[in-house]
C-alpha cells in the first residue's frame, strides 16, 4: 500500500510497437451540428459492414486497436473481412473536444447522427453495423430511441437502456461526488500521469494508495489507481498482461465533469434519462427494433449485468433477445468480452476480444 506508485516517464524514448495486421487507415475528419470536430478512421478488411466500433468516456479508439495483444479487435475483424471504421467522439481522448463539457444528450443527438452519416457518405452503403462500449453504448441507445437512423444491427457492451450499478458506484453516486467535485471547481478527471506531475496530482495519487482495492488487484501504477477510483476496477490484473498494464496512460485520459455528472444521474434513476432528469427515451422502445447482442462480464464491477434485458418485456422482445452473460467463474469482465452471433446474418458473427492472459504478478 505505501510503495512508491510508478507512473509514465514522458522523457523516456517512445516505446517500440508491433505493427498491426491491418492495411493502411483512411483517416476522415468532420464536424457536427454545433461544430465539434470528430474523427472516423478506417480499416478496409472487404466488403462486409461497415462497422462502427465507439469507444467509452475517458479513452479512444484505441481500445479497439491496442498493439501490447497478441490480436485486437481491429485485426480480428479486419482479418474476417470487415469495413471497419473506429469511431472517435467529443469524449475521445484523441481529440481537443475531450476538454469540452459534454452530456450524453450531446454524443446521442450530434455525434452518432454525424458519424452515422459520414460513413454512409463515404462508403454508399445504406446502414451500418455498430459494436458500442460502456458511455459509447449508453449513448448510443440514447441516439436510438431519439431517433438515430440507418444502423441495421449492435452488439452493446456492458451497459443499455437500463443500469444496476454495484454498491460501491452507488456510494459514489449517492454521495454525489461528481456534482461535488464540480460545485469546487473540478471540470474534470484525468486518469493519465507522467513524471512532471505537479504537486496537487502528487497528493491526489498519494490518497488514492488508501483506496480499498481487494489484494489480489493491488498495484503500483498511478495510472490504474485513477482508473478504479474514477470508475470501477475495471479488469482483473490476473488477465493483463505486463505490456498492457505498464501503458494504460496511453489507452486512459481526461474525462469531463459533466459526464460524470450525467452518469450519476443515470445511475440513481436506474434507467435512461436526459441531462434535465427528463424521461425522453424510453417512451420510444419501439426505435429498437434491430438486432440487438447485449454482452457483459458477469463480474463487472462498474455496472451489474442484470438490467441489460430489461426493456425486451416492454418492447416486445423474445427469448432470444435476452442478453448474453459470460459464466460466473471466468473471471470476466467487460473489458474482455467474447462475443457470438445471435440473431443470424445481419449480427456480427463471432467476433473475439480478449487480452492476452497471464498468470497474475505477485
Amino acid at each position: 500500500m505505501f510503495a512508491r506508485a510508478s507512473v509514465f516517464n514522458a522523457d523516456a524514448p517512445p516505446r517500440s510497437k508491433r505493427p498491426l495486421r491491418v492495411g493502411a487507415p483512411q483517416v476522415a475528419f468532420f464536424k457536427t451540428i454545433d461544430g465539434v470536430g470528430l474523427r472516423l478512421t478506417r480499416y478496409q478488411g472487404g466488403t462486409k459492414g461497415p462497422v462502427v466500433l465507439s469507444h467509452g468516456l475517458g479513452v479512444s479508439s484505441l481500445i479497439f486497436s491496442m498493439d501490447t495483444i497478441e490480436t485486437n479487435l481491429l485485426e480480428y475483424l479486419f482479418a474476417q473481412g470487415y469495413d471497419v471504421w473506429l469511431l472517435d467522439y467529443r469524449s475521445s481522448i484523441a481529440l481537443p473536444a475531450a476538454t469540452l463539457q459534454s452530456s450524453g444528450d450531446d454524443v446521442a443527438s450530434k455525434d452518432y447522427p454525424a458519424a452515422v452519416s459520414k460513413v454512409l457518405e463515404l462508403t454508399g452503403a445504406k446502414s451500418v453495423q455498430t459494436v458500442v462500449h460502456c458511455w459509447g453504448s449508453t449513448t448510443f441507445f440514447m441516439a436510438m430511441l431519439a431517433g438515430l437512423e440507418g444502423v441495421r444491427s449492435v452488439v452493446a457492451s456492458q451497459i443499455a437502456t437500463q443500469i444496476r450499478a454495484p454498491f460501491a458506484t452507488h456510494i459514489k453516486t449517492g454521495l454525489h461526488v461528481p456534482s461535488f467535485l464540480k460545485a469546487v471547481g473540478v471540470e474534470s478527471l484525468n486518469a493519465y500521469v507522467n513524471n512532471h506531475e505537479g504537486l496537487l496530482g502528487k497528493i491526489y495519487d498519494g490518497a488514492l494508495k488508501l483506496y480499498p482495492i481487494e489484494l489480489k488487484n493491488r498495484c503500483t501504477n498511478a495510472t490504474c489507481h485513477r482508473i478504479t477510483f474514477m470508475y470501477a476496477p475495471l479488469y482483473e490484473h490476473a488477465n493483463l498482461n505486463e505490456a498492457t498494464h505498464d501503458n494504460l496512460h496511453e489507452m486512459f485520459g481526461v474525462a469531463n465533469m459533466k459526464s460524470f455528472e450525467h452518469l450519476q444521474l443515470l445511475t440513481n434513476t436506474g434507467h435512461l434519462v436526459d441531462f434535465d432528469g427528463h424521461d425522453v427515451y424510453l417512451p420510444h422502445l419501439d426505435r429498437l427494433a434491430i438486432p440487438i447482442t447485449f454482452i457483459h462480464g458477469a463480474q463487472n464491477e462498474c455496472f451489474l449485468p442484470e438490467r441489460h434485458g430489461d426493456h425486451d418485456e416492454r418492447s416486445g422482445g423474445s427469448e432470444r433477445d435476452q442478453p448474453l452473460q459470460t459464466p460466473r467463474d471466468s473471471g470476466l469482465r467487460a473489458h474482455r468480452l467474447h462475443l457470438r452471433e445471435e440473431c443470424g446474418e445481419r449480427c456480427l458473427p463471432l467476433l473475439y476480444w480478449s487480452t492476452w492472459r497471464q498468470p497474475s504478478r505477485s
